[in-house]
């Protein structure tokens, strides 16, 4: 390279006038004039528009005429004031430019599968196919710069707090956490495996034995588990423990570290304490343990509709401890019959057996429930709900709670997002906390709701022998606009506890001793009280930066289906590499496309 770079593209301005530059960077976009070549050179730090003359010099006019988008070029000239009626208000540099006297072309390039903007419609698989280019527009250098102030934000505001950053091992044991693991089989030790940390619960409970009591890193975790908007097989996590502490100390340390990363990433000052909402709460209200609380569209009880009135369907859920709850939607009566049609056609699709309705319009109530019920009833559910004029009250009921709760939760968000009824650019943080400590798994069987290390709420402890299901977690999630952006407890630090919740869980001691035999074992050498949490860099950055996916802010992230693109990863490997590993494939065709699809499904 014979120019040497004296300055970035973006940071020119109009005190630089008259003043010789060299800048580098890629062909944006170029204008052929005929006579002035017009280009837009383009490095990270924005845009800058450079002008070839043919009067100034020839062999520079010369090469402009060959340049294409996306070549690489370093140029050296003159910082010129722009004509008035030139000036481009949209960029930063766009009061001036630069007269060009030398050109080196760098490098040359093919021509470009998409056009490096934002507003240019990309399909995803070509993105992601060709991610170093994507990753060239504004949006996502915008997003990878937020995500490197957020965790800069992280390690300042932990080290004044007294924390050690300490790395963990990515090759460990399977454990039991909740997901699948990645499994990587050992060459040095054949038939055995590691698998890649879900988390790294268990060793920051070692280092919390060990004495360091304040110990926090960002981390890479690994999930083999189906893909969503929010999910990724590897994604990266703050991930915090400390000693001697309760439940009060998390969180106000947690409170104070989210405060810090919307200043510094944002200058967004968000106001603390937190609210909070006991598990049973956030269910019963919102139909979900992670509720966006940008708005209201509360689930209101209305069981009474089962113990009055003639309606058949509502007495019996109401007979059977079933549950029947409604929503308001605000100016919600002038909904068409058609309108109406289709959100019962959607709620019975998320598992509800219907939808029915009560308009409160012009001081008169409409509801097909009205030959069932007396005046008086409907107008209690107008109390019960404080529906006011105009609104329109829609009711589910099953005899299932949880089914209730759920299609209504969903049906919240539903409406909330179809009549635009969610701020822009709010933040509300809020507090799950009282989880039950287990729950029924789909064969019936106890398994934990976090994971098997969470303690015991203290006045539950004699509910573990006679009704394990009523027993309270010392666990907490923080929730941010209805993402779960993370979640932790205080842990089981007493050996004998740890024991007996395995115990429960259907571990005898001979697998416990097997599994978690290293463990067992630091608990019984003085383990500290001790307790943190884990939250995901990437979905905090994701709703800093307005995204809808944490796609949108890794560098380099996989597809639903767990694939890159760009690297054609995870991909077949020679028979010798197989055999080193002492691993032999018994792969039948249609077996494995058969159980793809049933993945898939």
């Amino acid at each position: 390279m014979r120019l040497k770079r004296t300055h970035y593209c973006g940071k020119l301005d109009k005190n630089d006038v008259g003043t010789k530059v060299t800048v580098a960077g890629w062909v944006r976009r170029k204008r052929d004039h005929g006579g002035l070549v017009f280009i837009d050179l383009w490095d990270r730090s924005g845009v800058v528009q450079l002008v070839l003359n043919p009067e100034l010099c020839s062999q520079v006019h010369r090469q402009g005429h060959l340049i294409k988008e996306g070549w690489v070029i370093a140029v050296r000239g003159e910082v010129m004031q722009r004509p008035p009626e030139s000036i481009n208000p949209k960029i930063s540099t766009g009061e001036i430019e630069i007269l060009v006297e030398e050109l080196e072309i760098l490098n040359v390039s093919l021509p470009l599968p998409f056009s490096i903007e934002d507003k240019i419609e990309i399909n995803e698989e070509i993105r992601l196919k060709y991610r170093y280019l994507d990753l060239r527009r504004p949006t996502m250098q915008r997003n990878l710069w937020l995500r490197y102030k957020a965790t800069k934000a992280v390690r300042e505001f932990l080290d004044k707090k007294g924390f050690i950053e300490i790395e963990t091992p990515f090759l460990t044991r399977s454990t039991p956490e909740g997901a699948r693991d990645y499994l990587v089989p050992s060459r040095v030790n054949p038939g055995e495996f590691y698998a890649l940390p879900q988390s790294p619960q268990l060793f920051k409970q070692m280092l919390m034995v060990a004495g360091f009591e304040k110990y926090f890193q960002i981390v890479k975790c690994f999930r083999d588990e189906d893909l969503r908007a929010d999910r990724q097989p590897e994604h990266t996590q703050i991930d915090i423990e400390l000693s001697f502490i309760t439940e009060e100390d998390i969180f106000e340390l947690i409170e104070g570290l989210l405060q810090h990363i919307f200043l510094k990433t944002k200058n967004i000052k968000i106001s603390t304490p937190f609210p909070r909402l006991t598990y049973q709460k956030a269910m019963e209200r919102y139909g979900t343990d992670k509720p966006d609380l940008r708005f209201t569209l509360e689930l209101k009880d209305l069981g009474f509709l089962g113990e009055e009135g003639k309606f058949k369907i509502f007495q019996e859920i109401v007979k059977e401890g079933g549950s029947i709850k409604g929503i308001v939607l605000p100016d919600g009566a002038a909904l068409s019959r058609k309108e109406l049609d289709e959100l019962n056609l959607w709620i019975i699709n998320q598992g509800a057996k219907g939808l029915s309705w009560i308009r409160f319009e012009n001081g008169k109530i409409k509801s097909p429930l009205e030959k069932f019920y007396p005046e008086t009833v409907l107008r209690r559910t107008l109390e019960t709900t404080e529906m006011r004029k105009n609104d329109i009250l829609l009711i589910a009921g099953d005899k299932k709670r949880e089914i209730v709760n759920q299609s209504l939760g969903q049906l919240r968000i539903y409406l909330a997002k179809k009549f635009n009824l969610i701020p822009r650019d709010k933040f509300k943080f809020v507090w799950i906390v009282d989880f039950p400590l287990f729950e029924r798994d789909e064969n019936g069987e106890l398994s934990p709701m976090h994971h098997p290390f969470t303690s015991p709420r203290e006045s539950d402890l004699p509910l573990l022998e006679t009704d394990p299901e009523k027993v309270k977690a010392r666990a907490y999630d923080i929730v941010l606009n209805g993402e779960e952006i993370g979640g932790g407890s205080i842990r089981i630090h007493q050996s004998e506890l740890q024991q007996k919740i395995l115990e429960i869980l259907g571990i005898d001691k001979v697998k416990a001793r097997e599994k978690f035999g290293f463990l067992l074992d630091a608990l019984s050498m003085g383990a500290p009280p001790h307790g943190g949490i884990a939250m995901g860099l990437d979905r905090i950055v994701m709703l800093l930066a307005g995204e809808k996916s944490i796609r949108e802010v890794i560098p380099f992230p996989k597809t639903q289906k767990a694939t890159c693109l760009l690297t054609q990863a995870p991909s077949k490997v020679e028979e010798d590499q197989l055999r080193e590993l002492h691993i032999k494939l018994d792969l039948n065709e249609e077996e494995d496309f058969s159980s793809h699809k049933e993945r898939e499904k």
